[in-house]
């Protein structure tokens, strides 16, 4: 298909379905890893922070979804537009999977594995603020625009806070970081796309 030609707005709905896949797996992925505390309490000691940023996650993921009906706009499709939104979706999957392991068995508990993996978790998280940026572009100036000033600067403090977060294990950091950044992001989002549409 030529690149130029505006495309039937049913490969939107073709595309929304690999997405919503790899985003299904990632919430299944994270709802079965709390499920674990409920069926084996005692089995690995669950650590506050760690849960907070889960709860962060599935919050994410459910606005990504939500976010991605801003591309039924697009008029014109190519395939490394394609991949590019999957390969966006698949991170989210990745930082579930470091959330929640197949095994333990090599620590302690969650905090003794949060902190082990901050590094990566933290690296994948700054990613995804990183690639919202040309995910917003995507769908257009005028889009991007609109996000307002506070856009860009949420963007270079979430990054560099995560930056902060992969290179220390400071305890009260990690805790501060993620109470703020879970109630920053329920504000985000009930201020600017609690509604879908222009």
């Amino acid at each position: 298909m030529d690149a130029q030609t505006s495309v039937d707005p049913a490969v939107f709905s073709h595309i929304r379905v690999v997405l919503s896949m790899v985003v299904s797996l990632g919430i299944a992925r994270l709802l079965s890893g709390v499920a674990r505390f409920v069926q084996h309490p005692g089995r690995k000691r669950a650590y506050g922070v760690h849960l907070l940023w889960a709860l962060s996650l599935l919050l994410s993921m459910m606005h990504f979804w939500w976010w991605e009906f801003s591309l039924s706009h697009l008029q014109v499709w190519r395939f490394e537009t394609y991949v590019f939104v999957v390969g966006y979706a698949a991170l989210y999957y990745f930082l579930c999977a470091i959330l929640f392991p197949d095994d333990l068995a090599e620590y302690a508990g969650y905090r003794d594995y949060f902190m082990s993996r901050r590094r990566w978790f933290f690296g994948l998280l700054a990613t995804t603020y990183a690639v919202d940026v040309a995910d917003t572009w995507i769908k257009g100036p005028e889009h991007l625009a609109a996000q307002g000033y506070e856009y860009p600067i949420r963007i270079v403090v979430y990054v560099v806070l995560c930056v902060t977060a992969a290179l220390t294990a400071n305890a009260r950091f990690h805790g501060a970081f993620a109470v703020v950044s879970l109630t920053y992001q329920v504000s985000w989002i009930l201020r600017l796309y609690d509604v879908i549409g222009d």
